[in-house]
């Protein structure tokens, strides 16, 4: 009787596991196909990113010549109000995202997709450096059909010329969570951070490097 009670024990945990990554699977699913939500107007664009830590990600924007603001937040996930601790219990669906205000006569789009892929590691799948997980996978979001194709060719070159998968997912834009306030402007409020000094610095020169002449004051 009681080799029968763990049996059953063990299915009923199972089943439940089971049924929940199932409905994380789907709920996922459903965002990645319902219709993007344009944020942009005539002067002022916005872009949606996640490429791991947002920290990291934050700085490498505020520095391109034409971004006006970079905030740090979450997305690409399906439920209301997230927070740094929930989103880090990895049952949200969101990622770390940076929302991108720039000025599209400055600077494209499409710029900002170089940018994207040429400051991470295209290859890793759930997250970037040291940090992994879901909430630091790499999704780009697009707001309309245009800036689909625009990611989906430089995908596709990527992958033709260098021979690389892309990890990166591309959702629709649906809502962007602005996080805590701690979270922004995070590299400038805490330079001497062991985890600015060992990841975040090393993540940004690697990028200015390569994209000096984007860069403002260059």
């Amino acid at each position: 009787m009681k080799s029968l009670s763990i049996q059953f024990c063990l299915f009923l945990f199972l089943y439940i596991n089971y049924s929940c990554a199932q409905d994380y699977t789907s709920k996922l699913n459903t965002i990645k196909k319902s219709y993007p939500h344009a944020v942009n107007n005539d002067t002022i664009h916005k872009a949606y990113f996640a490429s791991g830590c947002f920290w990291c990600v934050e700085v490498i924007y505020e520095s391109l010549r034409g971004v006006v603001e970079v905030n740090s937040g979450y997305s690409g996930g399906f439920t209301k109000n997230p927070t740094y601790q929930l989103v880090n219990t990895e049952t949200t669906g969101h990622a770390e995202t940076v929302e991108i205000i720039y000025n599209p006569k400055i600077i494209s789009f499409s710029q900002l997709v170089d940018v994207y892929f040429g400051s991470q590691n295209i290859e890793q799948i759930n997250g970037q450096g040291p940090d992994n997980g879901s909430q630091y996978r790499s999704i780009i979001f697009f707001q309309n059909e245009e800036q689909k194709t625009i990611v989906n060719s430089k995908i596709r070159y990527i992958k033709e010329e260098f021979s690389l998968n892309v990890a990166a997912e591309l959702y629709p834009f649906q809502k962007f969570w602005i996080g805590e306030d701690y979270h922004q402007d995070y590299k400038k409020n805490n330079k001497n951070n062991i985890y600015i000094i060992k990841v975040s610095n090393p993540r940004f020169e690697k990028f200015s490097n390569q994209f000096n002449h984007l860069i403002e004051n260059n």
